[in-house]
């Protein structure tokens, strides 16, 4: 069996066939279209032409089981129209519609791609075997999947798992959704370097550039700059409350944590693992485990193979 495989990002477009295995056989990858001409259509033509040119050649389309699609959101669930914060030339945009027309007779399931890194993590990375799992992506924005008794929580409105909105710090700052001290607002990287600045952080000096990122925020850390490190561990601190939290609510195995700033490494899940061993005050949740996501770049694309590939366990909508 095989599938196409399809991560839209913000920025980047990446698709790929992935075998029954969950093993990436073929992919490509491209920038998002961004700007003022970056509408509903262009975006749609970029995302078709890259499938066009995965599939051209060898596998043939005709050798496809399915297809699985993972996405930013806000979106409707299972419905497919999405409207993803980042890509603006998108909203109310059938996506699922639109590609089962492209594929029609094949299978079409999507999913927020969050939840589709989780589902990839529990399938074939750092949560495989395991029954109860959190996935996390801890980058510009901060969501996640939750996976309990080795099948993906859907929710209501397909959003189980969004562990970004977990208050950990109630007089804590305002966030994108309105509310204060969210996950998100405290500890993404946006928001992260935010902190920083109004803290003594300059940066490194890019002229033209619109602002230090968090990748320059973790690489000073690592050179021992004091607001860098302070930064990290807030961020830790508030990630391990909330995992805290979901722990005592979900009885948790492990939590699987991707996206750009895990890869801070010690400098993020050391003091994580600090702030939850000591939040986690009942004995049934002092075993979950915090693991760094083992499948990179590829998690959302194997996820989204996963809910058609192992959709017995990971998609449960007509």
């Amino acid at each position: 069996m095989s599938v196409l495989a399809v991560d839209v990002g913000g920025t980047k477009l990446a698709v790929a066939v992935v075998d029954g295995t969950g093993k990436v056989v073929r992919a490509a990858r491209a920038p998002t279209p961004s700007g003022p001409r970056a509408d509903a259509e262009t975006l749609w033509d970029a995302l078709d032409r890259l499938v066009t040119s995965l599939l051209t050649g060898s596998p043939p389309e005709d050798g496809l089981d399915g297809v699985g699609i993972g996405c930013g959101g806000p979106m409707t669930w299972p419905d497919g129209e999405v409207s993803p914060l980042n890509i603006p030339g998108w909203r109310g945009f059938p996506l699922r519609a639109r590609m089962a027309e492209r594929f029609p007779d094949l299978p079409v399931r999507l999913h927020n791609d969050a939840v589709c890194m989780a589902v990839g993590e529990h399938w074939r990375g750092s949560g495989r075997n395991r029954r109860d799992m959190l996935g996390m992506v801890v980058s510009t924005g901060i969501g996640g999947g939750l996976v309990l008794d080795g099948r993906l929580v859907d929710g209501a409105a397909g959003n189980a798992g969004h562990i970004g909105h977990v208050v950990v710090e109630p007089d804590g700052p305002l966030c994108s959704c309105g509310g204060y001290g969210c996950l998100e607002a405290v500890a993404s990287a946006p928001n992260l370097v935010r902190w920083a600045l109004d803290n003594g952080w300059s940066g490194p000096a890019r002229p033209g550039a619109d602002g230090p990122t968090g990748h320059e925020l973790v690489d000073d850390a690592r050179r021992g700059h004091p607001v860098a490190l302070r930064a990290l561990r807030r961020a830790g601190g508030a990630i391990g409350i909330g995992i805290a939290s979901a722990s005592h609510l979900l009885d948790l195995e492990t939590v699987a944590i991707g996206g750009g700033l895990s890869q801070a490494g010690p400098l993020l899940f050391e003091p994580l693992e600090e702030s939850l061993r000591r939040h986690l005050t009942l004995s049934f949740a002092r075993g979950v485990q915090v693991v760094p996501a083992a499948l990179g770049q590829d998690a959302g694309l194997v996820g989204a193979a996963g809910l058609v590939l192992a959709g017995e366990a990971y998609w449960h909508a007509q």
